[in-house]
């Protein structure tokens, strides 16, 4: 194998676990940016600023478009399914008070949900391991943020209905997103088309926050820091590594990776917060990265017999 080959094979080998990273600190930069900005305000924003980076990139890389209204309709689609939908769901949910460990626990079940889903819309086979796999990856989310659950059930007591129905909007678009861009979007230019998909979830937003927010902006330092980390590696970074995740693999299999977020969000916060992690998380933590290797793991081939 050549070196290049061998750079690009060890590239496309750790996006996995880059997305993952960058895709965990999405809940740290809500929790500081959300106290200074409603939360379609600040996502709209976000991918406002976001996709004008990208069409300035874009240009610099003469990137090719996509191709006719086609092509522009489904960006724009998956675009408000992932970003207006699944981001908008949840910021929301958790600007109304919504723990953000619940907010994860609903949108863990987005892995199963797709695979179900996928094996009849996409016509993928999930073998009997990679379920066993799914499943592993719910109980080991569960079991990671079971303590924190358990903190914010005594402390606050019945939980919001309208942050718990935003989450289950945005488990829903979530999963949609996933599998109209597993259909749709491997023919779609990669970075002109996730600019495409920002420009029409920004235009959403901005909507949904003309008709209910005051779209005021506190322009203090943590939310200036939390904007710039959400724009440049969630943003840019991980939403383009999903993209490219999406085109070279199975849409169950790169749903499977969210399984990954809540722990990492978790042994993120004990380094950087000093929060606590209980024994019983990091039991979660294992469950869940042995749930994922399953659900990741090609199937066996079949030897013939002689």
């Amino acid at each position: 194998m050549s070196a290049p080959a061998r750079v690009r094979g060890a590239a496309i080998g750790v996006a996995p676990v880059v997305f993952v990273l960058l895709w965990s600190t999405g809940f740290v930069g809500a929790k500081y940016g959300l106290p200074y900005a409603e939360p379609f305000t600040f996502l709209a924003l976000r991918l406002a600023l976001a996709g004008a980076l990208l069409v300035g990139l874009a240009a610099v890389l003469r990137a090719a478009w996509p191709a006719g209204r086609e092509q522009s309709t489904q960006a724009a689609v998956a675009g408000l399914l992932l970003h207006a939908g699944y981001l908008g769901g949840v910021f929301f949910a958790i600007d109304h008070g919504l723990p953000a460990s619940v907010a994860a626990v609903v949108v863990s079940l987005q892995p199963v949900l797709t695979a179900a889903l996928a094996t009849r819309l996409l016509g993928e086979r999930l073998v009997a391991l990679q379920w066993l796999g799914l499943v592993l990856g719910v109980g080991g989310v569960l079991l990671v943020l079971a303590p924190g659950l358990a903190r914010a059930a005594g402390e606050e007591g019945a939980l919001p209905p309208i942050g718990v129905v935003s989450t289950l909007v945005a488990l829903l678009c979530g999963t949609a997103g996933t599998l109209w861009q597993k259909k749709h979007g491997d023919d779609i230019p990669l970075v002109s088309g996730t600019a495409v998909q920002y420009a029409a979830a920004a235009l959403a937003l901005l909507a949904l926050a003309g008709i209910g927010e005051t779209m005021t902006i506190r322009w203090t330092a943590d939310f200036v820091l939390a904007l710039v980390w959400l724009v440049l590696p969630l943003s840019l970074g991980a939403v383009l590594l999903l993209m490219l995740l999406l085109r070279r693999g199975s849409a169950s299999g790169v749903s499977s990776l969210l399984y990954l977020v809540p722990p990492a969000t978790a042994v993120e916060a004990y380094f950087l917060f000093g929060e606590e992690l209980p024994l019983l998380s990091l039991l979660g933590v294992v469950v869940t990265t042995i749930g994922v290797a399953l659900v990741l793991r090609p199937p066996g081939r079949r030897t013939s017999p002689g």
